[in-house]
Parts: C-alpha cells; sequence; structure tokens
C-alpha cells in the first residue's frame, strides 16, 4: 500500500510539471504575437492662407468729456438740465445772477461816454479818433495870431521900427504858442488812449455779464451735475460735467509683437458682453509715438464705424486686430490634436506606423488648426480617428 501511495504521488507530480511547462510556452508564445494594428484614417496636412491676427483688450471712450465751470462768482439762479439729459450745442443749462454784473456794466459806459465828451465825440463814434478839440483849436488859433505877429516884427526889425527887444518879446511868445499847441495834441493823444482803456472796459464788462449764462459747448449728455439752484459759487467752480457719447473712441493696449501690424488707417473688429453675438467694427485714426516703458505696449484710439445704441462709454471689449491677411500656414484637422496631461500631441502616418509630434497648436480656422511647420509638412497623414489609442511606433491600417 505504501509503494502504490508513493507512487500516485509521483504520477501527479510529473502531471503538475507538465502543466506548467505548457502554460509558459503558451505565454511565450502570446507574447511573442504581435498585437493588431489599429485602424486609423488620415487627412493630409495642407498648406493654406490665414488671416495672421492679435487679440486684445480695450475700452470703449466718449469722444469729449468737459467739466464746465463757472468763470464768475455769483448765485444761481437756475440749472435748467439734470443727470442723464441730452443738451444741444449753444443751449442754456445754467444761469447766474447777473444783477451786479449789469451794474458793473452800465458804470464803465458811463466813464467812457465821459471820456468821449471830454473828446467832443457822441456814444456810437468810439472808433473815430477825432482830429482836435476845443482846446486844441483854440490854441491853433493863438498860434496863428502869434506867427502873424513874428513875421510882421521880423520884417520891421530890419527897417528899425521894432526894437531888437521888442522882437524878442514877440518871437519868444510865437514860440511859447508852439508848445501850446504840441501840448493840446498830446493831451488828445493821451485822452484817446484812455477812452481805448475803457472800451476795453466795456467789453470785459459785457463778457462777465455774459458769462452768467452758462451753455453747453457740444451736443452731449449730462454725466454728473455738481451744483443745484440757489447755491452760490465762486470762480471755477464745476457746473456741469457733460460727455459727447457720438461718435464713441475705441482705446486698446496692443502688445509689442504687434505694433508693427498697426498704422493709420488700420480697421478692428471687437465684441463686448454687452451685445453678445455681435461683432463691431473700429479704424485706427491714432497712434501714440512711442510704446509704454512699463507694459511695452503700444496704445491705439480708434473710432467706431458705425453707431449702435448698445454702446456706451467705459465698457470692457475684446478687439481683434488683423495684423497681416495672407499669411502661409500648414493646417491640419481639429480632430487630430490630442491633449492629455497637458501634452497636445498629433500622429502622423509614416510607413505604417504612427509618428508622434508634441506641438504648440496656432491660429484655428472652420476646423483646421495650424501646426509648426518644421515639424509637419503639406501632404503629411494624419491619424484623424483613434487618436487617443495610438502611440509612438505603433502599427496602424489606414481605412479611409
Amino acid at each position: 500500500m505504501i509503494i502504490r501511495t508513493e507512487l500516485l504521488l509521483l504520477a501527479l507530480l510529473l502531471s503538475v510539471a507538465a502543466c506548467n511547462r505548457s502554460a509558459k510556452q503558451s505565454a511565450v508564445q502570446a507574447a511573442s504575437k504581435a498585437p493588431d494594428p489599429i485602424t486609423v484614417t488620415t487627412v493630409a496636412a495642407q498648406n493654406r492662407k490665414l488671416e495672421r491676427t492679435v487679440a486684445a483688450t480695450g475700452s470703449l471712450n466718449p469722444d469729449e468729456t468737459v467739466t464746465i465751470v463757472s468763470e464768475v462768482a455769483g448765485r444761481i439762479l437756475d440749472i435748467r438740465t439734470d443727470f442723464g439729459k441730452s443738451v444741444r450745442k449753444g443751449e442754456v443749462v445754467a444761469q447766474i445772477d447777473r444783477t451786479e454784473y449789469q451794474i458793473q456794466l452800465d458804470r464803465t459806459r458811463a466813464a467812457l461816454n465821459q471820456a468821449l465828451a471830454r473828446l467832443g465825440l457822441k456814444p456810437g463814434e468810439e472808433n473815430v479818433p477825432p482830429s482836435s478839440t476845443a482846446s486844441t483849436r483854440q490854441a491853433q488859433a493863438q498860434l496863428e495870431d502869434a506867427k502873424f505877429k513874428f513875421e510882421s516884427a521880423a520884417k520891421l526889425v530890419k527897417s528899425g521900427d521894432v526894437s531888437e527887444e521888442r522882437f524878442t518879446e514877440v518871437e519868444k511868445a510865437y514860440r511859447a504858442r508852439q508848445a501850446a499847441l504840441e501840448s493840446t495834441q498830446d493831451e488828445l493823444r493821451t485822452m484817446w488812449m484812455s477812452m481805448e482803456s475803457l472800451k476795453a472796459d466795456v467789453r470785459l464788462a459785457q463778457k462777465r455779464l455774459n458769462d452768467t449764462t452758462v451753455r453747453a459747448p457740444f451736443d452731449g449728455a449730462i454725466m454728473q451735475k455738481h451744483v443745484s439752484s440757489g447755491q452760490y459759487i465762486k470762480e471755477n467752480t464745476p457746473i456741469l460735467t457733460i460727455v459727447k457719447v457720438n461718435p464713441l473712441r475705441l482705446r486698446v493696449e496692443l502688445p509689442e509683437s504687434a505694433s508693427w501690424g498697426v498704422k493709420l488707417g488700420t480697421p478692428l473688429t471687437f465684441t463686448t458682453e454687452a451685445a453678445p453675438g455681435t461683432e463691431f467694427h473700429a479704424v485706427v485714426r491714432e497712434l501714440n509715438p512711442s510704446l509704454d516703458s512699463k507694459n511695452r505696449s503700444l496704445t491705439a484710439e480708434a473710432r467706431l464705424v458705425e453707431n449702435d445704441s448698445r454702446l456706451r462709454p467705459g465698457m470692457f471689449v475684446q478687439v481683434r486686430l488683423v495684423t497681416e491677411r495672407a499669411s502661409e500656414a500648414i493646417m491640419i484637422p481639429k480632430q487630430a490634436v490630442y491633449t492629455v496631461a497637458g501634452l497636445t500631441k498629433i500622429f502622423a502616418i509614416r510607413n505604417g506606423k504612427a509618428v508622434e509630434f508634441r506641438i504648440t497648436p496656432g491660429r484655428e480656422s472652420d476646423g483646421w488648426v495650424e501646426v509648426p511647420p518644421s515639424q509637419i509638412q503639406p501632404g503629411d497623414a494624419i491619424a484623424v480617428s483613434n487618436v487617443p489609442m495610438l502611440v509612438n511606433n505603433s502599427e496602424v491600417r489606414i481605412k479611409n
């Protein structure tokens, strides 16, 4: 019995060893067998022409903004507009008490009329300088009389009918009358200059009186109201802030890399969350002559091509600038691009195998993506199906 049991155990061990050898042989055969090729669909890379664009952010600004201040002091009698209201150029928006300034104007005009009277002129004749006054005419008559006597004495002194002493007295009187006439003429010129000064004072008083009426400098809307009726204000006190919202200005900061592609007349397109799905257009009208030294950006200002009530000053917009309209680019279908773990890959099929390329995708257009020309060439077969299943050098079977 013991011998038979030992024989059975030996046979069992030999059977197990044979089974292990058979399993190892099967595993080796399975490992040595090549995997089935992965079936993929390919599309040829293409050489296309694309617009080269730059994306930037900007803001909409009013065409003009001005804070109206009072040029004269006084009490506000009336504010004729309010926050948010539209105004027209030249429209009266505020009125300051003009009583004091009217009195100043009347007083200055009275002083001017006095000066005119001294010159022998009437109101309204202040622009024609007089040739003479009563005093100058009197001095002229006295001079002519003295001249006649002097000339007569000059004749008689030669004949001895007039003594030298008498002739000297007559000559002195004649010279004195000449000086008196010149003095009255100088006085006339002085009075005329004084009157010119009074005319300027009248104009200044008239201006200050006119400044009590505050008018809008352009068509716009009231952005802020600083004072109220009945309030006393001093000179240079802000009254209203007016903005001109038509046309709007688009101000955008462009990166240094795009500064070469923008010039006066360059078109821009932009979008805003206030009007989703709508694209607006503008044209560059002003450029900063130098870049910002801090962020190396170029400030450009554009005018909107069309007016839209949905657009308002202060809005934040996304701007697209076309720097090159027809640049060459190698493009592949977007479905060929596979991103995993932060890496972007594509697979070109060469000699029946998948060749992996790690890329940085470029511009997109109509479902196609730009790839670096150093890695892919036009005509290369690019896998567009089963891309996640591919690894570098994996066998593929093309089925297009």
